[in-house]
């Protein structure tokens, strides 16, 4: 099961979120994506530590530098999961009225 909240906090960031889109592309190292970001390779390999933390990213080693790339499977379910938080059926039996000092009281079952 994934952490659904975690990973919406990783991409929360910009930088991180253009990280995963620019894997969504090719399969980068952490110096190319410095390089196509304008940050330094430090800054990327702290945001590519959350999002691999997250499970949105996987590292290959390939002779020195490690590339990493999206793992679509899980942006998939993270996809699924917001279709399915927006298909939740509305409440229409509930109201908001006031309550016995005059405030609002949200969620108050209609009665009949």
């Amino acid at each position: 099961m994934i952490d659904f909240t975690i990973m919406l906090k990783a991409l929360a960031d910009e930088t991180r979120f253009q990280i995963v889109n620019l894997l969504l592309t090719h399969d980068f190292c952490v110096g190319a994506l410095a390089h196509r970001l304008g940050v330094s390779k430090a800054a990327v390999s702290q945001h590519l530590k959350v999002l691999r933390e997250a499970g949105l990213v996987n590292g290959e080693k390939r002779g020195y530098w490690t590339h990493y790339s999206v793992d679509k499977n899980v942006l998939m379910q993270m996809a699924d999961e917001m279709r399915n938080m927006a298909n939740k059926p509305v409440d229409t039996k509930s109201v908001c009225r006031k309550d016995t000092n005059n405030k609002d009281e949200c969620c108050v079952k209609k009665e009949g």
